[in-house]
């Protein structure tokens, strides 16, 4: 299982959790392999050329290959072509938490205030390009507001930021997001995803609040190389769905804030399809620069 980021991430934890409890189910260990770099599109390329027999396979995620293909001009494998979906795993919600100094109690309240003051609210985010930052243009987009960009070089500085009141709001990966809620730092707002998140089952949805339709999630899922026969995808498929049912795998991703998913792997091609034109599209209206 080749993971296209560092050991000890929490992508790695995922996938890590992922190959242990498969591993019951077929029969013989699922080996982590390393290869970040390029944001995650060395290991997703080395996926899409390996001899498609089923023993190798991608633990895939949005960044990589929902945002990816939008952001990213000169890949050296196609996304689309090179590589065959086998099923969803995970939805990472993100939280949108606000700066109490915003004045805004709920996400009603929060859209009146930035449209009374246009370009005056900022949303921080992990770096052009992360879903951090694609999910704030997205809900600029959908909320109609004119709420101002800041990037930063990671999280965790803008979480800094956020905390001393410098910007006014960002959308955060939830277990990063909702202990500063919890604590009284931030208010949060709503989150991403379509269902509530099961860490924090008391939060709106950002669609319940107000949004129709808004969801949007950090996912992960697995992939093939292209010309993998069809009875090893349907039985990798069956694995992944069979390991919903060991408790200990699921309890251990709902601790990190995450929750366990499943899919067909058409209905997974459809849905990395629909990810990669909605942040097609974000991308071009934000006039965000393609990446070479």
């Amino acid at each position: 299982m080749v993971v296209t980021f560092a050991a000890g991430g929490s992508s790695d934890v995922l996938a890590r959790a992922v190959a242990e409890a498969m591993s019951k189910d077929l029969g013989q260990q699922v080996v982590v392999d390393n290869r970040p770099g390029a944001g995650g599109h060395i290991g997703a390329e080395a996926v899409a050329h390996a001899v498609p027999d089923g023993y190798t396979i991608l633990f895939g995620t949005n960044g990589t290959l929902g945002i990816g293909p939008a952001l990213y001009q000169n890949l050296r494998y196609d996304p689309a072509h090179d590589l065959a979906p086998v099923g969803l795993l995970h939805k990472l919600p993100l939280l949108l938490i606000v700066n109490p100094q915003v004045h805004a109690q709920n996400l009603a309240e929060l859209l009146i205030h930035a449209r009374n003051n246009p370009g005056k609210l900022t949303f921080a985010s992990a770096g052009v390009g992360s879903v951090s930052h694609l999910a704030g243009e997205l809900f600029k987009e959908e909320a109609k507001v004119d709420i101002l960009h800041v990037p930063y070089k990671g999280g965790g500085a803008a979480v800094t930021d956020l905390v001393s009141g410098r910007v006014s709001m960002m959308l955060e990966t939830i277990p990063n997001a909702l202990p500063l809620a919890r604590n009284g730092q931030m208010l949060a707002i709503g989150v991403t995803t379509r269902e509530r998140s099961a860490l924090a089952p008391e939060i709106v949805t950002l669609a319940e609040a107000g949004l129709p339709g808004f969801d949007v999630s950090a996912w992960t899922g697995l992939f093939v190389p292209a010309g993998t026969p069809a009875a090893i995808i349907d039985r990798l498929n069956a694995a992944t769905r069979k390991i919903l049912s060991d408790q200990k795998y699921v309890a251990l991703i709902h601790t990190m804030g995450t929750d366990v998913a499943a899919s067909t792997p058409e209905q997974f091609g459809a849905f990395v399809r629909d990810d990669v034109a909605r942040w097609t599209k974000v991308i071009d209206n934000a006039g965000i620069p393609k990446i070479e």
